[in-house]
């Protein structure tokens, strides 16, 4: 490179600009008109050879055009599943909140980390009062905490800092200083317990199971069953995990009588509420968690059921000593220098596994600052109101079958088509019952009408599960959900 070139900018910021406002009108217009548009398709469905060649994924030496580059915006989202359409129903998170879109944007655009005051001098300040409110919400005047890429990474960040509670020793030493350690949960706790245990070194195989009721709840003397089965083994239980909201039914444990267990065996209790923990914005719905103030910890997810956005993951914490700082930090005098012409207690890096960490909190607190609680309230109460008129319309259906009475918002059920009504008592009802669910869903894919998931539960066959969140979502979308279900498997 000829040392004159270095004399000028090497970007041209006039066509980046205009680039940047024509895309912007793409996001606009394709991604939030149309997304939201019921009349749309929720996903343009091609199979994967036949995507690869529309996309022309491939990268060259040599650059594109605007014009190109804007077109290939468009099949991006063309092509994409559109999470905030009305009838989009497949996952615990849903909709499209404008403020907290353009906190999104905002953190984009600043392309800033949260490691230290200096240069995230903001969002810094910003968490800090996002997670206290978070931490009020729970019933704690005092703690800590982080904002975390995830659930599944706060749940094992709870496991490492009760870990570290116990035994110090093994940040410096390892699991050499550790004896054979005991967790538990529940059978309906999320995948990432047994992840996180096998991240850490735990080992799935020291994760106890512990037995749940009918409705998907974890019961408390099989708990302690297992906490005595444990010790007998010569393990040493340190990490109990709660959840509230389980992913398929959406059951809450009752921490109440969990947290007497955890006490008498002086037991860390963690809470899992990635998914159930808005529900203590509503005053009409709190009790779902009664309890949870006596937890060490719990995991909160926003951008499920408040609609923030993925990512919003907060792990909160009960202590306010310091532990998340001592279990994790590694004093990197590069980053967290002790002679700073400023407080450093604002450098909350050092509390986190990650170097670099994405602002989470902005378009949470953005959204908060244009709704108020009261504001997240009604959205919460809202969802609960769409699970109820489903669960009714249900019962009046002939063909619809629920597969548990709904605690939370997860709505559980089976279609019966036509010829499977009366054959009950048939040896291969369960099995054709089972495949009715993933034919309906193949073709509401390629069809793009709608989307919602299904799974197994327990010892029972494919059941749809449908979770609605987005308050754009109307009665209408809902009678069409059930109409389209009949349509599209009264053949079967």
């Amino acid at each position: 490179m000829a040392e004159d070139a270095l004399s000028h900018p090497a970007l041209d910021k006039e066509p980046g600009e205009q680039f940047l406002q024509e895309a912007f009108q793409i996001l606009i217009e394709e991604g939030v008109r149309k997304g939201m548009n019921v009349s749309e398709k929720v996903c343009d469905w091609k199979e994967p050879e036949e995507l690869k060649q529309i996309l022309d994924l491939d990268l060259r030496e040599s650059g594109e055009p605007n014009e190109r580059l804007l077109e290939r915006c468009r099949d991006v989202i063309k092509y994409s599943v559109k999470t905030c359409h009305p009838r989009f129903f497949n996952q615990l998170f849903s909709g499209l909140d404008p403020h907290a879109l353009t906190g999104c944007f905002i953190t984009e655009m600043l392309n800033t980390s949260q490691y230290t005051y200096e240069i995230g001098p903001v969002f810094v300040l910003m968490e800090e009062v996002v997670l206290k409110k978070l931490r009020e919400l729970i019933g704690w005047e005092r703690g800590d905490g982080i904002f975390c890429p995830g659930g599944s990474i706060s749940n094992m960040y709870a496991m490492n800092v009760a870990r570290y509670h116990c035994f110090p020793d093994c940040k410096q030493k390892g699991n050499w200083a550790v004896p054979k350690l005991a967790m538990f949960t529940s059978q309906e706790s999320h995948y990432s317990i047994q992840k996180g245990a096998a991240f850490l070194g735990i080992g799935t195989d020291n994760v106890y199971l512990v037995a749940v009721d009918e409705k998907g709840k974890m019961i408390p003397a099989d708990l302690e069953k297992q906490i005595n089965q444990a010790k007998s083994e010569k393990a040493f239980p340190f990490f109990v995990n709660a959840t509230c909201g389980t992913t398929v039914l959406g059951a809450f444990d009752p921490v109440a009588e969990i947290a007497e267990v955890c006490a008498r065996h002086r037991i860390w209790l963690h809470v899992d509420a990635a998914w159930g923990g808005s529900a203590l914005l509503s005053q009409r719905h709190q009790h779902l968690l009664d309890g949870i103030n006596r937890a060490d910890s719990v995991t909160w997810n926003p951008h499920k059921m408040l609609m923030t956005g993925l990512q919003c993951s907060a792990f909160l914490l009960h202590d306010s000593s310091g532990i998340l700082q001592r279990c994790h930090c590694a004093k990197a005098t590069y980053l967290f220098q002790t002679d700073k012409f400023y407080d450093t207690a604002y450098d909350k890096g050092d509390q986190t596994i990650q170097c670099g960490r994405k602002v989470d909190c902005l378009k949470l607190w953005l959204m908060w600052k244009a709704n108020g609680t009261k504001g997240l309230e009604q959205r919460v109460d809202r969802a609960f109101a769409y699970t109820r008129y489903m669960a009714n319309e249900i019962k009046k259906r002939e063909g619809f079958q629920l597969v548990i009475e709904p605690e939370f918002i997860n709505l559980c059920f089976w279609y019966v088509p036509p010829s499977l009504r009366g054959q009950e008592s048939c040896t291969d009802y369960s099995l054709r019952l089972g495949k009715v669910a993933p034919v309906i869903k193949e073709r509401m894919m390629k069809k793009g009408s709608m989307m919602v998931g299904y799974q197994p539960q327990g010892n029972n066959v494919n059941c749809f599960r449908q979770i609605v969140t987005n308050p754009a979502v109307t009665k209408e979308d809902l009678d069409f959900f059930l109409d389209e279900i009949e349509r599209l498997g009264k053949d079967l």
